[in-house]
């Protein structure tokens, strides 16, 4: 089901994706060789558990999962690209490192991920960090009123195209509220002018993510992250937004 909000409600939203910013923020600041992915991880629990926010990940379990989440954040690094599960893992020069976090403040929920290189960094993952960053800011920019959510994927996959990028349509964007993940898919590609008519009140979370040479996947033997076929890198970025009549409002927007 589709669900619209009211401005009120947006506003009320705006709290959510502050600390979710904040956050997201926070984590790439600490982020940096010889660190661990579970200290990042505890990091995020602390600043949940001082603003007094929930977890939308420690409990969850979709059909994909192998069991429940029990983390608060997902950490990527390197092939791996989605819904990485922290483990025991110090940070490397030259890693590159994807974090995704969402939370709940006040009963309303905002998602949001972000692409880093730990150290040394390559130049090809710097291009595509770069890429996926412009094709998020293509598909905010198609989030109009009038627009469809076609236009949005279209937006995304143009970008991923004139960078030569392959995009996978398993994983994708998502409706946020109460809930982290709901009504309508936003896909990485497809055709502009088809599907939902984008009205004001819409609230959604855009989220492209590519790999360097392939858009085929596994799910590692941890029964969550996903992972490259080939080995090669993954990034991955993410807003949630408002769709309102004087245009799309960012409502994780960083600094």
């Amino acid at each position: 089901m589709i669900e619209l909000r009211t401005p009120t409600q947006i506003e009320q939203m705006r709290p959510a994706g502050r600390f979710v910013a904040s956050v997201i923020s926070a984590l790439a600041e600490k982020a940096d060789v010889g660190v661990n992915l579970l200290e990042l991880d505890a990091m995020a629990h602390d600043m949940i558990r001082a603003e007094g926010a929930e977890s939308c990940y420690i409990d969850y379990h979709p059909s994909f999962g192998a069991m429940p989440f029990g983390k608060v954040l997902c950490t990527s690094v390197n092939e791996a690209v989605l819904h990485g599960l922290p483990f025991d893992y110090v940070l490397q020069d030259g890693d590159l490192l994807s974090v995704d976090f969402a939370a709940s403040v006040d009963g309303w929920v905002a998602d949001s991920a972000l692409s880093v290189v730990v150290g040394t960094p390559r130049q090809e993952d710097l291009d595509l960090i770069a890429t996926t960053d412009r094709a998020l800011a293509a598909g905010i920019a198609a989030a109009t009123v009038g627009n469809r959510v076609g236009d949005i994927s279209a937006a995304i996959g143009d970008v991923a195209r004139s960078a030569g990028l392959r995009v996978n349509l398993q994983f994708g964007g998502h409706g946020v509220g109460r809930t982290m993940h709901g009504d309508p898919h936003i896909a990485n590609d497809g055709r502009a002018g088809r599907g939902l008519k984008l009205r004001p009140g819409l609230v959604i979370a855009i989220e492209p993510w590519f790999l360097h040479t392939t858009d085929d996947i596994y799910i590692d033997k941890d029964g969550w992250t996903i992972k490259s076929s080939d080995g090669s890198r993954g990034a991955h970025m993410e807003h949630t937004i408002a769709v309102t009549d004087d245009g799309p409002l960012v409502l994780t927007a960083r600094g």
